[in-house]
């Protein structure tokens, strides 16, 4: 099985530490998309490029988010995606210049995200953002109370 991104690994430029450390903080180390926070998983986040390197995006701050890891492989290359209730092509969620709040919310168990936006439902669906194993275990946080963020 291939990756979705267009471009290969040793081709993809390197993010310095201290612009990852920067980026991961800003982020609060959590993923932009599903808000799957890393001390709960224990793994740490990748650094994204929002517009992707294979379209042009650039390895500088303003162009850089972390996302979870299977998150970030489903986004892949990708800057839109269909909106499944207007049937439109719309851009994904930006995590670095959109609030999360604004385009999804949570279901009222908090383990699945809903889409508020055409921007929002596209990201939902394009990043597979209620996959099972995913739903199953923010049930399991909520349950500790890991789940959802506060803030």
């Amino acid at each position: 099985m291939t990756s979705p991104r267009s471009e290969p690994a040793h081709e993809r430029t390197v993010c310095p530490q201290r612009l990852r450390e920067r980026v991961a903080a800003r982020a609060q180390r959590r993923c932009g998309y599903c808000l799957t926070q890393e001390a709960v998983v224990g793994t740490p986040m990748e650094i994204e490029h929002i517009i992707p390197e294979s379209l042009g995006g650039l390895t500088e701050e303003e162009n850089l988010w972390v996302a979870c890891p299977l998150c970030n492989q489903h986004k892949g290359n990708r800057i839109a995606a269909l909106d499944p209730v207007t049937g439109e092509v719309v851009r994904l969620f930006d995590p670095r210049r959109q609030g999360w709040k604004d385009h999804f919310a949570w279901s009222p168990g908090a383990e699945r995200v809903i889409g508020l936006t055409p921007s929002g439902r596209a990201t939902v669906l394009a990043l597979n953002l209620n996959r099972p194993s995913l739903v199953s275990a923010r049930s399991a946080w909520a349950a500790v109370g890991w789940h959802p963020p506060h803030d």
